[in-house]
C-alpha cells in the first residue's frame, strides 16, 4: 500500500492531459524499474507527444502505520479537540470516511496522516503526500482492526426509485413521511437490495428518514406541483416520467422488484456476474438482473436446446438465423444462447415454461436487452429485415 508523490516538468499542452490519463496506470513496481525515487527520463512515455519528461517519485508506505501509531494519534486528537488538531497539521475535514473508535468518529486520513509521525524516525505526513481513499486510508484503518463508516449514503439507483416513486404514486403524488409505516417498509425493501456493498452504506444508509428526502424529491418534480422542488437528480425525474407515461408497467416493475426482494430472489449478489449482469447492477435495474438470473436457468436452459435441437435439428437464432454449428464447427456444436420472452414484471416470480424461451445468438440477444424498452424477438427481427431491405 503506497502513496505516489509526482512532478512532471513537460513541454506540451497535450502532453500534461496525456500523462494525467497515464500515470495513474502505472504501478509502482513499474516506476521502480524505472529508477523511482530519482530524476529520470522514464521510457515508458516514448512515442507520447512529450518532447521531454523528467518524473520526482517519491514512496509513501502507508503499511508501516501501526496500531499504536494511530492510536496515539486519536489521543492527540482527543487532547487538542477536532478543530486544533485538523488545524495543526494542515488537514481539512473527511468528506467520505470516518474512523470510529470507542464510540467517536474522527478524520480517517488526517488520523493516518499523524500516525506516520508516531513511527520512529518518521514525520507526519501532509495531506498532499497521500490518498485517502477506501484502497488506502480505509484498507490501513480495516486492517488494523478500526471501524470506518462513509459518511454519505451512495446515491439512488434505478431500482431503488422505482420502489420510491411507486410509493408516492400510491400516496397520490405527496411526499411520505419518515413515521409513516411505509416509509419504514420501503426503508428494510432498501437496505435489502444488494446494489450497493456494505462498505459503501453508513449508519443513516436508506432509513425512513432518507425515504422521506427522496420521496420528497420525487413529489416536488411532478408537473402537478406548485411550490418550489427539491434537489432532486436527473434519473428521478426519469423514473416520474416513466410512472406518469405507463403506470401500469411501472408499479408491475416495483411489485416484480418487492417480489424478488421478499423471495428472496434478490438477497446476494451473483458469484460471477458477465458484462450484462454488471451493467444491471451498477445501474441498478433488478429487473434485469432477475430476468438474466431467470434465463440462465442451467437445466431450464440445456431442456430448451434439447427440445429445439430434436425438433428442427439446428440452434438457429429465432432472429437472424445464425447457428454457431454451421459457423464454428464442433466447437460451436449444440451452443445457442436462449431469452425469456415474457418480462418479468409481466409473468412475476413464475414458473418458467420452455414455450417462454427463445433461442438467440449473442449479438440478438444483447440487443433486446440494450435500453430501457426491451424488444421481443419479432421485434428485432423485423428491424433486421428492415435494415436487409434499406441498409442506410
Amino acid at each position: 500500500m503506497h502513496s505516489l508523490k509526482v512532478s512532471v516538468v513537460f513541454w506540451s499542452d497535450d502532453g500534461v492531459r496525456w500523462l494525467r490519463t497515464r500515470l495513474p496506470r502505472i504501478g509502482l513496481a513499474e516506476l521502480a524499474g524505472f529508477g523511482y525515487r530519482g530524476r529520470r527520463h522514464y521510457p515508458f512515455l516514448a512515442g507520447s507527444k512529450l518532447s521531454v519528461v523528467q518524473v520526482n517519485v517519491c514512496a509513501v508506505s502507508l503499511s508501516d502505520i501501526t496500531q499504536d501509531a494511530l492510536l496515539a494519534a486519536i489521543r492527540e486528537h482527543d487532547d487538542l479537540g477536532r478543530e486544533g488538531f485538523l488545524d495543526r497539521y494542515g488537514f481539512g475535514q473527511a468528506r467520505t470516511y470516518l474512523l470510529v473508535h470507542e464510540g467517536r468518529e474522527y478524520d480517517s486520513k488526517a488520523i493516518a496522516g499523524v500516525a506516520h509521525g508516531y513511527l520512529p524516525g518518521r514525520n507526519a505526513l501532509p495531506a498532499s503526500e497521500f490518498s485517502g481513499g477506501l484502497e488506502t486510508v480505509v484498507k490501513l484503518l480495516q486492517d488494523r482492526g478500526f471501524e470506518v463508516r462513509p459518511q454519505r449514503s451512495p446515491v439512488w439507483l434505478e431500482a431503488e426509485l422505482v420502489l420510491a416513486c411507486d410509493v408516492v404514486a400510491r400516496n397520490d403524488w405527496r411526499l411520505v413521511r419518515s413515521h409513516d409505516p411505509r416509509a419504514v417498509e420501503l426503508s428494510r425493501l432498501l437496505q435489502s437490495l444488494p446494489l450497493h456493498p456494505l462498505e459503501s452504506r453508513g449508519p443513516t444508509f436508506r432509513n425512513p428518514n432518507s425515504v422521506q428526502r427522496k420521496t420528497s424529491d420525487i413529489a416536488t418534480q411532478h408537473p402537478a406541483y406548485t411550490g418550489k422542488p427539491t434537489r432532486g437528480g436527473k434519473l428521478d425525474r426519469e423514473i416520474l416520467q416513466a410512472f406518469l407515461d405507463h403506470p401500469a408497467e411501472m408499479h408491475a416493475q416495483a411489485e416484480a422488484i418487492r417480489g424478488g426482494i421478499t423471495t428472496g430472489t434478490l438477497s446476494e449478489l451473483p458469484l460471477a456476474a458477465d458484462l450484462d449482469e454488471e451493467e444491471a447492477i451498477s445501474e441498478g435495474r433488478a429487473l434485469l438482473l432477475l430476468h438474466l438470473r431467470r434465463e440462465r436457468n442451467p437445466r431450464l436452459r440445456a431442456k430448451k436446446l434439447e427440445t429445439v435441437l430434436a425438433a428442427r435439428g439446428s440452434l438457429e437464432c429465432e432472429v437472424c438465423g445464425f447457428d454457431f454449428e454451421r459457423t464454428y464447427g464442433d466447437r460451436g456444436a449444440r451452443y445457442a444462447e436462449v431469452h425469456h420472452v415474457v418480462p418479468l414484471h409481466v409473468t412475476g416470480a413464475t414458473t418458467t415454461r420452455l414455450q417462454d424461451l427463445a433461442v438467440l445468438c449473442a449479438n440478438c440477444h444483447r440487443m433486446i436487452h440494450r435500453g430501457r424498452q426491451w424488444l421481443t424477438p419479432p421485434e428485432l427481427r423485423d428491424l433486421v429485415e428492415q435494415r436487409k431491405v434499406s441498409p442506410c
